[in-house]
């Protein structure tokens, strides 16, 4: 049987992130992986073939504005969402500009979830 919730991928350079985020999405959708940098994310994508892709921008060894570029480039059918605390009012133009599909800051992390949900309405 085909999971009708949306697969999804973590990646955050801080465990306790990664575990409550995950937490969170479990609700409602499958988290097919975690990963703590943007090599492990490039690779983890292609390997689990996730539908949304949830990044903070500050990974190591590739960042995450990087991975989002590389991942949408080869995936166009992937969803990233870039979630992060930074707060240059342009960060969120350069994310979508480099295909990301939406941003949602950490302080707003209560809109996550509905944002996962908005973007892969055929599951949901």
């Amino acid at each position: 049987m085909v999971s009708t919730r949306p697969r999804v991928l973590l990646a955050d350079d801080y465990p306790d992130m990664l575990k409550a985020v995950s937490r969170l999405l479990a609700l409602d959708c499958e988290v097919v992986g975690t990963v703590a940098d943007g090599s492990a994310l490039l690779e983890a994508a292609q390997r689990l073939q996730p539908d949304v892709i949830v990044l903070d921008l500050r990974l190591p060894k590739v960042d995450g504005l990087e991975a989002c570029r590389r991942i949408t480039q080869v995936h166009p059918e992937m969803r990233v969402i870039v979630f992060t605390a930074m707060s240059d009012p342009d960060i969120s133009q350069r994310s979508f500009a480099v295909g990301a599909s939406a941003f949602v800051s950490k302080l707003a992390a209560i809109d996550l979830l509905s944002t996962v949900k908005r973007l892969c309405p055929d599951r949901s």
